[in-house]
């Protein structure tokens, strides 16, 4: 029986399914950015060096990525509520062996395996909150759902922060049995009886194996590519040439299979696409600066992986107390305004950092920025999942919300990547360019050597503190100018936005 004929869920019930999808997406996503900070200490206790160590972060990205576009394939074959209980209960498993590791290799394995579990959860929660939702209140649904989203990844590294300064890392992993068994019990109390329709469709071989290597090359070359000096390595050049003839043969092949494992044909649906479009880009932009401003504020400013994360954490503010309002009321706007106007705020903000971050910055600097942002982020996933899922069927879902995360997920990991590139790239330019300054000719230079001379510097010392405030100002510089260039690109995403056609909300 398909879930679209099961009466939607009332009252108590359906307070306590939001609360444990909600928490099952809050625990995933907050999985992937709490070990980030903790990767010195973990790979110190393991005796392993921190460039082993964050072995441990692309694990995890290369099973997820792998596994999140299978998930529709997957909840056909065995049914959603069966498959995001039994995903959330090996996630549980997988994080308890995790925090059990005693050795690299052991956690490395885990985390694989909790990557690969971990998959289908963001999707599976996302479409069995909108299959068991009454259609009028979908859009609160969203909202909530949409809340935990932007919330978890802030209270991340604030989290893994403090569990790795004050306890045992492996707490980072511990902190999700709790959380994940509450969930199965609340979800498998309401939905139990809620089975989605099964279909037993052939194994599509030739497209998963299609898959697994494209996406697995493509998160290894993104996860790797500055460690390896990206297109200078041989290695990133293998992985991207596989990438690339494996992913367009999967296209080809699943354009043209009876049962793909990803449904290509949901592109059809012009605002399937025009909202996956908005919503990858938009994501490859915001989430390549939740990783810069942490990284900043702790190589430049001398924050603690704690107090940085704390600066970026008033962005989960706005999101929170104005969420429920958009849900509410959302729907009586046109969802192309509120994605115009989160696009709108996020270009001011970046504007805003890239004339405000300098040395002498202060932490309300940065605080206040990230609280304003809260505003866009609060505009931003409810109504642009509304537009990506509007006008498709209940049985269409699953396909579509795995495909859709798998989308953003991707674009993350190429935002990420491609900013750290920028970043450490912009800074030996300007290295480079604030060093030709610094000579014997330069009567600026004199001075300061004069007077460093004066406070009992030798002329060494006085060289490494140069070097030492170059490097700062270089990175500083870098930063600004991929903000400016992030504020150029909002102001011009938007755009894209409006080709998504009305009626948005799905009325099946």
């Amino acid at each position: 029986m398909s879930q679209s004929h099961f009466t939607p869920v009332q009252g108590g019930a359906l307070v306590i399914l939001t609360l444990a999808l909600s928490l099952a997406t809050f625990m995933q996503v907050l999985d992937s950015t709490i070990a980030n900070v903790a990767i010195p200490t973990i790979a110190g206790d393991l005796g392993a060096s921190s460039s082993q160590g964050t072995w441990v972060i692309t694990s995890f990205g290369v099973a997820n990525a792998i596994s999140i576009p299978i998930t529709g394939w997957l909840a056909k074959r065995f049914g959603e509520v069966r498959l995001f209980l039994i995903s959330t209960l090996l996630f549980v498993l997988a994080s308890w062996l995790c925090g059990i590791s005693h050795s690299l290799e052991m956690l490395i394995i885990c985390r694989v395996l909790q990557g690969a579990v971990a998959g289908p959860i963001i999707p599976l929660s996302q479409s069995l909150l909108l299959n068991n939702y009454p259609p009028k209140k979908r859009g609160m649904a969203l909202a909530f759902w949409s809340m935990t989203v932007v919330v978890a990844p802030i209270f991340g590294p604030i989290l893994g922060g403090w569990i790795s300064d004050n306890i045992h890392w492996g707490w980072i992993f511990f902190i999700n049995v709790p959380i994940g068994l509450a969930v199965v019990l609340m979800s498998w109390k309401i939905l139990g009886d809620r089975e989605s329709q099964i279909s037993h469709q052939p194994i599509d071989t030739v497209g998963l194996v299609l898959l697994v290597l494209g996406v697995g090359c493509l998160q290894l070359m993104l996860d790797q590519g500055r460690e390896q000096d990206w297109f200078n390595s041989t290695e990133i050049i293998v992985l991207t040439v596989i990438a690339i003839v494996c992913l367009i043969a999967l296209t080809i092949w699943e354009l043209t299979d009876d049962n793909p494992v990803v449904d290509i044909s949901l592109f059809k649906s012009r605002n399937f696409s025009v909202g996956c479009l908005s919503t990858s880009l938009a994501f490859l932009v915001y989430l390549g600066s939740v990783v810069l401003i942490p990284l900043l504020l702790q190589q430049v400013y001398g924050y603690t992986a704690t107090w940085a994360g704390l600066a970026a954490a008033p962005v989960g503010l706005l999101p929170i107390l104005l969420s429920p309002i958009i849900g509410k009321f959302g729907h009586k706007i046109d969802m192309r305004i509120l994605v115009t106007i989160s696009f709108m705020v996020y270009a001011l903000t970046f504007y805003w950092r890239a004339v405000t971050f300098e040395p002498g910055m202060t932490f309300a600097d940065v605080a206040l920025p990230q609280f304003v942002q809260g505003l866009a982020v609060a505009c931003f996933f409810m109504p642009l999942t509304t537009i990506t899922l509007s006008g498709l069927p209940p049985e269409k879902m699953a396909s579509a919300s795995s495909l859709f995360n798998f989308l953003r997920t991707l674009a993350g990991s190429v935002g990420t990547s491609l900013t750290t590139f920028m970043w450490y790239n912009r800074e030996a330019v300007h290295h480079t360019q604030l060093t030709e300054a610094i000579n014997l000719y330069n009567p600026i230079s004199q001075q300061f050597f004069q007077t460093m001379t004066n406070l009992g510097l030798s002329e060494e010392q006085t060289a490494s503190y140069l070097a030492k405030q170059i490097t700062a100002q270089g990175f500083i510089i870098g930063a600004n100018e991929i903000f400016w260039l992030s504020a150029i690109i909002f102001l011009a995403l938007f755009v894209i936005v409006w080709f998504a056609k009305p009626p948005f909300g799905n009325r099946h």
